[in-house]
């Protein structure tokens, strides 16, 4: 079974898992959709809640791409798509033996691609109901959508604890530093620090207005939008 390890413990060691790109994907999508949840209902901060919209599709994008032309670990074949095989790994973890995965396990697996599913449609259907295509039906599919992804992420976070118990290794720590427990040899190569910069410069691009964003004008910037807010001003106000 790929990326899974038979080993004891104590025969691990150490390994880069986690690329740059891939953490670095992993936490501003987490710190967009708590910025875009947070701004959801307030019309001030409406133009905000776009901006971060425009990047969580971009950040989709991106991890689709790297899904296939990423490192080992980042790739979709590493991330299996079998409901059987995270019922088994869900089982191990009951009976207090749990299966060792390098990468992804298969439960987590399931979440990453419900996660990226209900992401793009999220920004989706919010950008299209911030450019007032479709009716009231387009925004309840967004809320939809959008309290769907928040279910998924509490499950996410809470299958990080049970795993980190389980595996006795802290596994957000993880995300931080892309290293796990796995055989020698098991671990990548570079972490890719390039395509991290490419990924961090496209994010802040967006949402500092140098690259466009439709339907908002440059100085409707995520920067420029906060002080707006703070002023008491409506940025998005149109007087024909």
């Amino acid at each position: 079974m790929k990326g899974l390890l038979m080993q004891n413990d104590s025969t691990r060691d150490s390994v880069l898992v986690w690329d740059l790109p891939l953490r670095l994907f992993h936490w501003l999508l987490a710190a967009s959709f708590v910025g875009a949840f947070l701004t959801a209902e307030s019309e001030r901060w409406r133009a905000v809640h776009a901006v971060l919209g425009y990047g969580v599709l971009a950040l989709v994008g991106f991890r689709l791409l790297w899904g296939v032309f990423g490192t080992r670990y980042a790739r979709f074949g590493a991330l299996p798509a079998a409901p059987k095989r995270a019922l088994a790994y869900l089982r191990s973890l009951l009976a207090g033996r749990p299966e060792h995965h390098v990468g992804h396990n298969p439960a987590g697996s399931l979440a990453i691609y419900a996660l990226l599913t209900l992401a793009a449609a999220s920004a989706l259907t919010g950008l299209a109901a911030f450019a007032d295509v479709g009716g009231e039906w387009l925004g309840e599919l967004h809320e939809g959508a959008a309290n769907a992804m928040l279910a998924v992420v509490i499950v996410h976070i809470a299958g990080v604890v049970v795993g980190s118990v389980a595996h006795r290794e802290n596994l957000a720590a993880a995300m931080l530093t892309g290293r796990k427990r796995g055989a020698p040899g098991a671990g990548i190569g570079q972490p890719r620090r390039l395509v991290a910069a490419t990924l961090l410069t496209l994010i802040l691009g967006l949402w500092t207005g140098v690259l466009p964003t439709p339907g908002l004008e440059l100085q409707r910037t995520l920067i420029g939008v906060t002080s707006q807010a703070h002023a008491g001003g409506h940025p998005l106000r149109h007087d024909n």
